[in-house]
């Protein structure tokens, strides 16, 4: 019998960090078509590296879970975003869309958070 060494997770080939500037940026751009405030700049940096530094630091598990929630917010943040063009370019009311999405990218995101916090 050999000595074999388990197989650790291998995260995802993103960085947790720029997945999550990624959906901040959608979130300012939803923000905008909804003529809501959105967050700062500065704010969306710190965070990013916050989560970045907790996930490297997380355990294997709570990685696959920030993955699939990050991997599944992307997802249905495109296809949110593809909607709102599309009601825009038919010049159907919008904003109230825009809002309800992102206020979903902003709980989505705290989710993200909590996801690799202890």
């Amino acid at each position: 019998m050999t000595d074999q060494a388990a197989h650790p997770y291998a995260p995802g080939l993103a960085d947790a960090g720029a997945q999550v500037a990624r959906l901040r940026q959608v979130l300012a751009l939803v923000a905008e078509i909804a003529q809501t405030p959105g967050g700062g700049e500065d704010i969306a940096l710190d965070e990013a590296a916050r989560i970045s530094v907790a996930y490297d630091r997380a355990p294997p598990i709570a990685q696959r879970r920030f993955d699939r929630l990050a991997e599944e917010t992307e997802r249905w943040a495109a296809v949110g975003v593809e909607t709102l063009i599309a009601l825009r370019e038919r010049e159907k009311p919008y904003a109230a869309a825009a809002r309800r999405l992102a206020d979903a990218i902003g709980a989505a995101l705290d989710q993200l958070g909590h996801a690799v916090s202890p």
